[in-house]
């Protein structure tokens, strides 16, 4: 009777012990199933999303941290920018200087229309439109003048006005003073200090002096005057 006893008692703790590894196995199978579920739903998303999400996200992201940066600079009572720029290196503020010619490039003279528009695009470029004025005007010549449709006469009915006559007059006055700037060019400044000795050895110093020339004028001249600390 104690035998038998026994061995009920190991086949009964046997099948104890089968059922709750099962459990168990079925509740690995359930969190599995379950985590599978989830990444394909996160993965349906991302699939719907723009392709330069991750990219934007990321441009975000930077621009935030660069705007708590400036405000604590702000905070401190420093300059951020001027801050920004003694951590950047000389060819990397290179690399910045490419990029942004890269977004609107100077390809140089083509055509007479090209140069136009090129202009034209510069100048329209800052400027805001008065909507209110827009619409006023609109109803005062009417639409067909207005717009310059067929067999309108539009001459003499608009009038401009004196900050509109003064904005021309100061960018005519711009464009003749760049004008009279690179109307001679010359590859070396004949009163300027000699401080290379190559040409390669030139355009390294006036890159330096382009990014980190305002932060290292009073060093400079310190040590001109003998000075320096």
């Amino acid at each position: 009777m104690i035998a038998a006893s026994s061995s009920s008692s190991n086949k009964t703790d046997k099948i104890a012990d089968f059922k709750a590894r099962l459990a168990k196995l079925h509740g690995k199978r359930n969190e599995a199933a379950a985590l599978n579920h989830k990444e394909v739903v996160e993965e349906d998303r991302i699939k719907q999303m723009p392709k330069n999400y991750s990219k934007k996200r990321e441009r975000l992201e930077a621009e935030f941290k660069e705007d708590q940066r400036r405000e604590a600079a702000l905070a401190e009572g420093k300059d951020y920018d001027r801050l920004r720029m003694l951590e950047v290196g000389a060819d990397e503020a290179e690399r910045w200087e490419r990029r942004k010619k890269k977004k609107n490039p100077d390809q140089g003279f083509s055509t007479y229309e090209d140069a136009t528009i090129r202009q034209y695009n510069r100048l329209v470029k800052n400027k805001k439109t008065d909507m209110a004025e827009y619409e006023k005007e609109k109803q005062a010549v009417g639409e067909a003048a207005f717009y310059g449709e067929n067999n309108t006469i539009a001459i003499g009915l608009h009038k401009d006005s004196k900050e509109a006559i003064d904005s021309m007059v100061d960018d005519l006055e711009k464009q003749i003073a760049k004008r009279d700037k690179y109307s001679r060019r010359r590859i070396y400044d004949d009163d300027a200090d000699i401080n290379f000795i190559n040409e390669r050895n030139m355009k390294f110093n006036k890159k330096l002096e382009r990014f980190y020339g305002n932060y290292t004028e009073e060093i400079k001249q310190n040590l001109e005057r003998g000075t320096a600390v």
